[in-house]
């Protein structure tokens, strides 16, 4: 897999060094490239913005310099997907992050500003995706959530991938309490049912203990679950 990201600030993606998407790096699992977008700059002076029409404050992306940039990656002859990361796109889930692991070539845009010019969102970008129902100050770090979300689905990414298998979301319910050594800590005790050994009374307990804090947490999946679960569609 290749993921470039767009972006005007192309240092901000030093993290993606480190840990299990740096070893996935070295270990050839994917490629990542940033495009700095003032290479594709209006003018000498590295523009790549400017006011918008309509007279409200702030500043936009400009089309010219966002085609070049995104041509230039081949990403369109490729068959790969060009994501715009906005606070106005389609919730990241679980489902969006195990499918777009499975593409060979994704092209991450970070805007900035008030956004990108609105001919490039309907000529260029196939998806537009946010991370929450909130404003980042630019598309860089929800492009490396949406990076790191990807890679790690990626065969060889994680050392167990029955690790991932178990997270939140990867079945439908939130994830069950875990806990390690010591058995007792500050006074608190590693549930019995975790130390008895019984397969299927842990299996159980993980269960009920995932569909109870789905439940308390995320009311929304819950009910979801329950209606799947009613008509045999999950």
């Amino acid at each position: 897999m290749k993921i470039e990201c767009i972006t005007i600030f192309p240092e901000m993606f030093a993290p993606l060094e480190h840990s299990i998407i740096g070893r996935a790096q070295k270990n050839e699992l994917f490629s990542f490239n940033t495009i700095y977008l003032r290479n594709f700059a209006v003018n000498e002076y590295g523009q790549v913005d400017d006011s918008p029409y309509g007279g409200e404050p702030g500043m936009v992306l400009r089309p010219e310099p966002l085609a070049r940039a995104i041509r230039s990656t081949h990403v369109k002859e490729d068959g790969g997907k060009v994501i715009y990361l906005t606070a106005d796109g389609v919730p990241l889930t679980h489902k969006i992050v195990s499918d777009l692991s499975k593409e060979s070539h994704l092209v991450l845009v970070c805007g900035h500003y008030k956004g990108i010019d609105e001919r490039i969102r309907e000529d260029y970008v196939d998806m537009e995706i946010s991370i929450g129902d909130f404003v980042v100050s630019g598309g860089e770090l929800p492009a490396m959530l949406l990076t790191d979300a990807v890679v790690r689905l990626l065969p060889g990414a994680l050392g167990h991938k029955e690790s991932g298998d178990t997270d939140s979301f990867a079945q439908g319910p939130l994830g069950w309490p875990v806990y390690t050594r010591p058995e007792v800590f500050e006074g608190k005790s590693v549930p019995e049912v975790l130390l008895s050994g019984h397969h299927k009374r842990i299996s159980e307990w993980r269960t009920a203990e995932s569909l109870k804090r789905t439940k308390e947490r995320r009311p929304d999946i819950y009910e979801k679950l329950q209606i799947d679960t009613k008509f045999g569609t999950q």
